[in-house]
């Protein structure tokens, strides 16, 4: 079962909550919203959202310094920010990318926009933990397949690695041609390659 993302909306504009609010539960999320950055960071300890959504100007503390606070706690670094703001100039915008903003969108703003902003940012951050998953069991598989080889097949791997054919490799090692091509088999074998040439490669990128 899919989980249901929890949104945070951050705006001393009432109706505008009330109506983003309604707008993004009607797409399936589960939102909260806020009026000011200081009851955002007590909700935040509370209950951690998956995306905040956050106007610029406020009276007290203000949406640079939200971010700001976000960035330096390393339980909430990993948090995306959209800003939604009347704040339009090209330097509000880089100043907010600069402190590590997701997106930047500026009052009046078509809500079809926001919610695609909203499914580009959570599609892209599964597709990271997805693939920092693969690697992560790629790691755990390259390291079993190297643990596998005998301190032999290690010998005659580092020397494949460096360049060496067969014939070489025999002459290197005082055994026979026959022997060495035993154990290049082998080597093939336990790590799926076809020649010697997707050995050396498939060893490269285990590292």
């Amino acid at each position: 079962m899919k989980q249901v993302k929890k949104i945070l909306l951050v705006d001393d504009d009432r109706n505008l909550r009330n109506l983003l609010s309604s707008y993004l539960l009607s797409e399936g999320f589960f939102v909260h919203s806020v009026g000011d950055v200081r009851d955002a960071l007590v909700l935040i300890k509370q209950d951690c959202p998956d995306l905040v959504i956050s106007d610029i100007m406020f009276r007290d503390l203000n949406g640079y310094d939200f971010i700001k606070l976000l960035k330096l706690d390393a339980i909430f670094i990993h948090i995306p920010v959209i800003f939604l703001t009347a704040k339009g100039m090209t330097s509000d915008r880089i100043k907010g990318y600069n402190l590590g903003c997701y997106a930047y969108l500026t009052k009046p703003f078509n809500p079809k926009e926001l919610l695609a902003i909203i499914h580009n940012i959570f599609r892209n951050i599964d597709l990271l933990k997805t693939k920092s998953l693969y690697n992560s069991n790629k790691v755990v598989a390259s390291s079993e397949i190297l643990d596998s080889f005998t301190p032999t097949e290690k010998n005659i791997l580092n020397l494949v690695l460096d360049g060496y054919m067969n014939k070489e490799i025999a002459i290197s090692l005082n055994t026979s041609l026959r022997n060495v091509e035993k154990y290049i088999s082998r080597l093939l074998n336990k790590t799926s390659t076809r020649n010697r040439t997707e050995l050396v490669r498939s060893i490269i990128n285990f590292f």
